[in-house]
């Protein structure tokens, strides 16, 4: 799969792994205090340390039958600290190489996170593409070895979801090594990004990117993106509300998305961010009501623009549920809606002659 795909998410993260059908039908009942979760593998692994061997089907059948978290577990972590180093790291390996079973992976993973090594990052890079399961355990490791941080862009190219907000997180503690690919490409679009979009903007000093005299295409449009990310984050993470240079990062995207020329998903983010300022009280967006006002000017006077209309209707007829709820929920500003009624007229009617 990772051949068929390689330099885009896996398809559905991967999944169906090769034991789905064991774990649809696996029933584990975790423990109600969190404090207790782990302790039951913890036991487990502390007894595989003490009298090691080499049985597969063993040791996948003792995990597959308790909770094995797949974050960082003080219980786990413990057992694993307390044992020979160089054991720790050798069945750590073995298990992350040969594992069939998810819950002794994840083992693997924790043995290795407890005694990381940089021979390893080839095979937690690996299997770091299965991320919405490893990536928690994956970023630890490839955190605490030499050079295990550049694999952290490679990873986050290529996850989606939950996997990409614990790798982009990771890279933000790398940011003077990798400010440029955080300034660009972090967000994809998906809503999880607004649990690492405000770590993002300050972590690469967004507002000293955007406000340079020349600026290329791809800062502003992961801008927009950022910008659309943190002003629907909520509780999720950082908001425009809490970020103090949001007034200037708003009046500076919105300034250079003037002189862009009009494209899908540029147009797209920009119809959202519009709708964001449009909707959302000053205070929400960091903004006096004279900032915002004057920021969705500018937004809604280069969407007004004929090209960035035709453009924009275009989109709307390509994505037509987006575009339905677009106008059910009053995304669309004036003028498009205007322009994208009369389009979608137009086609009708000419379905209709066809």
């Amino acid at each position: 799969m990772r051949d068929e795909n390689p330099d885009v998410p896996l398809p559905r993260d991967g999944y169906p792994f090769p034991d789905d059908e064991a774990h649809r039908r696996r029933k584990v009942d975790r423990p109600k205090d969190p404090l207790l979760r782990g302790a039951a593998a913890a036991d487990i692994l502390g007894e595989f340390l003490s009298d090691p061997h080499d049985d597969l089907d063993l040791v996948e059948k003792a995990f597959h039958g308790v909770d094995v978290p797949i974050h960082q577990n003080d219980h786990l972590r413990s057992v694993a600290l307390r044992a020979d180093p160089e054991l720790v790291r050798r069945y750590g390996r073995w298990l992350v190489e040969h594992a069939r079973d998810r819950c002794a992976l994840t083992i693997g993973l924790v043995l290795l996170a407890a005694r990381p090594s940089a021979d390893d990052i080839e095979v937690v890079r690996t299997i770091g593409l299965l991320s919405d399961q490893f990536a928690p355990l994956a970023t630890i490791i490839l955190r605490r070895v030499r050079g295990g941080g550049e694999s952290l862009p490679w990873l986050a190219e290529r996850s989606s979801g939950w996997g990409r907000v614990y790798y982009v997180e990771a890279l933000c503690e790398y940011s003077g090594r990798h400010r440029d690919w955080l300034l660009r490409h972090a967000c994809d679009g998906d809503f999880l990004n607004a649990y690492f979009a405000g770590q993002v903007a300050l972590a690469a000093s967004l507002q000293e990117a955007i406000t340079r005299p020349a600026v290329d295409d791809e800062l502003i449009d992961h801008t927009g993106r950022l910008l659309s990310a943190m002003a629907g984050a909520g509780g999720m993470g950082l908001d425009l509300s809490r970020y103090p240079p949001a007034p200037i990062v708003l009046a500076e995207y919105a300034r250079h998305l003037a002189s862009q020329e009009p494209a899908g998903a540029r147009v797209l983010v920009a119809i959202a961010l519009a709708h964001d300022v449009r909707s959302r009280e000053p205070a929400r967006l960091g903004c006096s009501a004279q900032e915002k006002a004057a920021i969705l000017s500018s937004l809604e006077e280069t969407l007004a623009v004929p090209a960035w209309l035709e453009a924009a209707s275009e989109e709307l007829v390509r994505l037509p549920s987006w575009a339905t709820w677009a106008q059910a929920n009053g995304v669309l500003p004036p003028a498009l809606m205007t322009a994208y009624i009369k389009t979608d007229d137009a086609n009708a009617q000419r379905g209709g002659r066809s």
